[in-house]
């Protein structure tokens, strides 16, 4: 039976979350039911990690959360909506355009959510007492699963977090704290039939519902892979030049989002529809100069490039083509690769020749030549 005093601190502790800008908060237990770190196993043993090696490495503290810290006794988990004043998939209908995925076009999350965190661990530890630590996504922490148990929402077919009050567009946010704290009622997975978020994949990253390859995802692509991206799966990536929403938007949960949209975290203008001849020409100082304060900015302006050069490739628009042909003598063998696809899908077999005669010779990169011959 819930006691009266433990409804008055976990209102205060909601209350305190709401204040700082959170849309949503809620309890669970330190501990997560085998099924979490079945599922973990599964998905490594499968591969679908891909070269995320530090999945691998720390699986067995992401079991969960008191694997990681033994003194934890209770989660309190915390979700900001971020979801889009307009249509997100708009932008990869304009192929001269660059799509950067939603979360990614303001300031870093991380800093945003982890700041707020911490005033509000502070303020759990003040009137429950006992330690707290705080969490975002880059600790080893299944999150998605943990903010299922405490009723944040229910993880869908794509594989993220919905909810009813807000759909896809959530940012998780953990305190994980020593006290015993009276867990609140899990979530219910209600996506039924609905099948839209598979079926958006533009690169079939679902083998089956609930089940991700990363090895396919446009986010995992663009951002996490570092080197050269396979050519069957680049026609796919169309102008997405850093994450993917397809998934995302289409969710039909999606529509209850808008009652929370507020500018808490500001897009910023520069990243709604930027141009790809512009990103194209950054070298790396302009690079980190650009996008410093963002999370782009740690991919680094190579594999950025690489991302941009694959965006010119699939645009079809061979005015373009000179911004990739200026690449070819780039430092960087990944971006002189997709300088080379790009160019191959955008220019005449005469035009593209001439190319490869004054510069394939010279190549000392075995991917790069490998590209000059397969666009040849």
């Amino acid at each position: 039976m819930r006691s009266s005093t433990s409804d008055t601190l976990k209102a205060a502790i909601a209350a305190k979350a709401n204040a700082l800008g959170f849309d949503a908060c809620r309890v669970t237990g330190a501990h997560l039911d085998a099924t979490a770190a079945e599922g973990l196993a599964q998905y490594l043993a499968a591969g679908h990690h891909g070269t995320m090696a530090w999945l691998t490495e720390t699986a067995a503290r992401r079991a969960s959360p008191d694997a990681m810290w033994a003194e934890a006794r209770s989660a309190v988990v915390v979700a900001m909506n971020y979801g889009p004043e307009s249509d997100p998939l708009e932008i990869t209908r304009q192929r001269g355009k660059g799509a950067v995925s939603v979360y990614a076009r303001g300031r870093d999350y991380h800093d945003v959510i982890k700041g707020k965190l911490k005033e509000l661990a502070a303020e759990i530890a003040k009137r429950a007492g006992g330690e707290v630590k705080v969490f975002v996504d880059t600790a080893p922490l299944m999150e998605k699963p943990l903010a299922m148990a405490a009723g944040v929402g229910w993880q869908g077919k794509h594989t993220n977090l919905v909810s009813r009050e807000f759909g896809s567009w959530l940012f998780l946010g953990t305190v994980l704290t020593s006290a015993e704290l009276e867990p609140d009622a899990a979530g219910e997975d209600v996506c039924g039939s609905c099948r839209a978020c598979l079926d958006a994949c533009p690169t079939n990253a679902f083998p089956a519902p609930y089940t991700l390859d990363a090895r396919r995802c446009i986010s995992y692509l663009t951002i996490e892979h570092k080197g050269h991206i396979a050519p069957d799966l680049r026609p796919g990536i169309g102008n997405r030049i850093y994450g993917c929403d397809d998934c995302l938007a289409v969710c039909p949960w999606n529509k209850f989002a808008e009652a929370g949209r507020e500018a808490k975290l500001k897009a910023r203008d520069d990243l709604n529809a930027p141009a790809l001849a512009d990103l194209a020409a950054l070298d790396d100082a302009a690079f980190r100069a650009r996008f410093s304060g963002s999370p782009i900015k740690r991919i680094g302006r190579d594999r950025f490039v690489r991302n941009v050069l694959i965006a010119i490739g699939n645009s079809g628009d061979a005015g373009l083509a000179r911004h990739a042909q200026g690449l070819l003598d780039d430092a960087s063998p990944l971006v002189r690769a997709m300088a080379v696809w790009a160019l191959g899908r955008l220019l005449t077999g005469d035009a593209f020749a001439l190319l490869r005669a004054a510069h394939e010779a010279a190549e000392s990169d075995a991917q790069v030549r490998t590209e000059w011959v397969a666009a040849a």
